[in-house]
């Protein structure tokens, strides 16, 4: 199952990190990589770093397990739980891209506080307000229950904690900024993650 966890973990990187971007460069002139936002030390930068955390605790933990230097946790190491991981990594993968199709030229990696993007309602965007950041918790949930291991449970946790902190701390916060009335209407409707869940209150 490691051997299949690795597999897809490179299909998902390459899919949704690689060749998004070069689609976005020929489509735009621009790959739409920001960085990471905040200055050092800052919530906003520790988002950002504990995203690359989780990417690279991701590839290392079905590694691990194929050199025999992380062994599976007990009460995870199920044939049943193993086969649920992978479904669910599929699922997330297909529908993280759907997700990036959906936003168009809009889509980024990080914030640029100057530039301003198009916001995106339709689609999946119609059902929760982050639908592709939604799709990369059920793909890393169920990379982690393909290789059960330490490694990759604390990689699925900094990779929650993270999209978390960057969605409350950076995405929303210049969403607001950039559409004002227009993103707290939409946000009131629309869930953070699921739908109906995390809606934004009104004061």
């Amino acid at each position: 199952m490691a051997e299949a966890a690795l597999v897809l973990y490179a299909v998902y990187m390459a899919l949704a990190f690689g060749l998004r971007s070069y689609l976005m460069w020929r489509a735009t002139g621009a790959t739409g990589f920001k960085g990471i936002s905040g200055k050092p030390g800052s919530l906003e930068w520790i988002a950002g770093a504990l995203f690359i955390v989780a990417l690279v605790v991701g590839v290392a933990a079905p590694v691990l397990a194929l050199t025999g230097a992380a062994e599976p946790l007990a009460a995870l190491d199920e044939a049943t739980l193993n086969w649920i991981g992978v479904a669910l990594a599929v699922a997330g993968i297909a529908a993280t891209l759907y997700a990036q199709v959906a936003m168009g030229e809009s889509w980024r990696i990080g914030v640029d506080p100057g530039e301003r993007t198009e916001l995106v309602t339709s689609g999946p965007f119609a059902w929760v307000r982050n639908p592709i950041f939604a799709a990369m918790i059920p793909t890393g949930l169920g990379l982690a229950l393909m290789v059960p291991n330490v490694p990759a449970i604390v990689g699925f946790a900094a990779l929650v904690i993270a999209l978390e902190l960057q969605v409350r701390l950076v995405e929303e916060p210049y969403l607001l900024a950039q559409h004002g009335e227009r993103y707290r209407e939409y946000a009131r409707r629309t869930g953070r993650f699921v739908p109906g869940v995390g809606k934004l209150r009104r004061s």
